[in-house]
């Protein structure tokens, strides 16, 4: 299928690296409201530069639009594509406000359309190896789950130095007024609905801790928090503390407490990341005190294999290893098999429902009820032997 890229920031390049890994999408080519920027992909990608929105939606060779840009334009974006009868995948999230994100999803419905929105990295083998260990009951019933997403000061760090493949400086002053929950909540809120299901209630506290992270720049807002921790009780049972920050030292590891045992992720930004079982019996609670040994003596955790990880190719030095195109891919299979996408629109909806009030500082501790749900997801067909 051939598909146009509106957007051609710092993540546009991350997408590029990991298409030829997914044949059936070709290219057709590429806009942004910045004219050099959108040149300079264009040339460096050997693609057409479209020079305006409105050309490439007047394309009728291609039915669906890549949406990469700011999160704050995603609902103008993604609507002007629906109302031209192109389906859309955008990035995350669908919307910065909620009304927005409703509005979409049933445009994009009553037009016969698809619209659905990173991360795919639900989709990866790390998540599904730990979703097929939750479905065979390696650690028994799920009661709950500790998921971490903290970039450490990223502020101290020397993000000026952060530049694309072709070029482009990472967004650091929208990163900052969009926020780290926001931007980045959904890499494991994703795998938790995906494993448990809807989720009814959200409970957060969010704050902006560091206030002046950009000398020189006017942050709008100044005050979007850099921290939060929310509770999530899922339908099911399951109850996740999920904790985002950009102030935390580094750790993006996801814990699952079963009732016979601990998954556990060291990092949701890889693909191909380590997957632990540590089994829970009475020389086991022992050992949660005494990790160390616990090894020595073969109490410790044992990695499990990861299910059939199908290559890919990135050439993107530094990078995280995400198949950014793999989402796209199953937008394209399920638009080819008339079949709702894995990362369904109903399923990026009730997505862009919990992260939205994890970062609101608005009415802070007390739960916010929920109001979606979607259909339960399939898993990836090599992940189900």
């Amino acid at each position: 299928m051939r598909i146009g890229i509106v957007g051609c920031g710092y993540v546009a390049d991350f997408y590029l690296a990991t298409m030829p890994n997914h044949p059936e999408l070709e290219l057709a080519g590429v806009v942004d409201r910045n004219v050099e920027r959108a040149r300079r992909f264009a040339e460096a990608h050997r693609t057409r530069n479209y020079g305006s929105l409105a050309a490439l939606l007047d394309d009728p060779q291609v039915p669906l639009v890549v949406n990469l840009t700011n999160p704050r334009n995603h609902h103008g974006v993604s609507r002007e594509c629906l109302e031209a009868g192109k389906h859309v995948y955008s990035e995350k999230p669908l919307a910065t406000e909620w009304p927005l994100a409703v509005e979409l999803v049933e445009l994009a419905e009553r037009k016969g359309l698809q619209i659905v929105s990173a991360p795919c990295t639900v989709l990866g083998e790390a998540a599904q190896t730990v979703w097929k260990a939750v479905r065979e009951g390696r650690i028994g019933p799920v009661r709950l789950v500790y998921a971490e997403l903290d970039d450490g000061m990223v502020h101290r760090e020397n993000y000026q130095s952060w530049i694309s493949e072709t070029g482009t400086p990472w967004p650091f002053q929208d990163e900052f007024e969009v926020g780290c929950t926001l931007e980045h909540a959904g890499y494991y809120v994703t795998w938790l609905a995906a494993m448990f299901g809807p989720a009814t209630a959200v409970t957060s506290f969010a704050s902006c801790q560091i206030r002046d992270k950009a000398p020189g720049a006017r942050l709008d807002p100044p005050d979007t928090p850099d921290f939060s921790c929310g509770c999530i009780r899922f339908a099911s049972g399951v109850v996740a503390r999920l904790t985002c920050s950009i102030i935390g030292p580094h750790d993006h590891a996801l814990r699952l407490f079963g009732d016979k045992g601990v998954l556990t992720v060291p990092e949701c930004w890889n693909f191909g990341s380590p997957v632990t079982l540590s089994r829970r019996t009475k020389w086991t609670f022992r050992a949660e005190r005494h990790p160390t040994v616990a090894r020595l003596v073969g109490l410790g955790p044992r990695r499990l294999p990861l299910v059939r990880r199908p290559s890919f190719r990135y050439k993107v030095a530094g990078a995280n290893r995400i198949d950014y195109c793999r989402g796209i891919a199953d937008l394209v299979e399920s638009i080819n098999d008339q079949r709702p996408c894995r990362l369904s629109a109903r399923f990026s909806l009730h997505v862009n429902e919990i992260v939205l009030p994890l970062q609101d500082p608005k009415g802070m501790g007390s739960p916010r009820q929920l109001t979606t749900g979607f259909e339960p997801m399939a898993p990836m067909p090599w992940a189900t032997d």
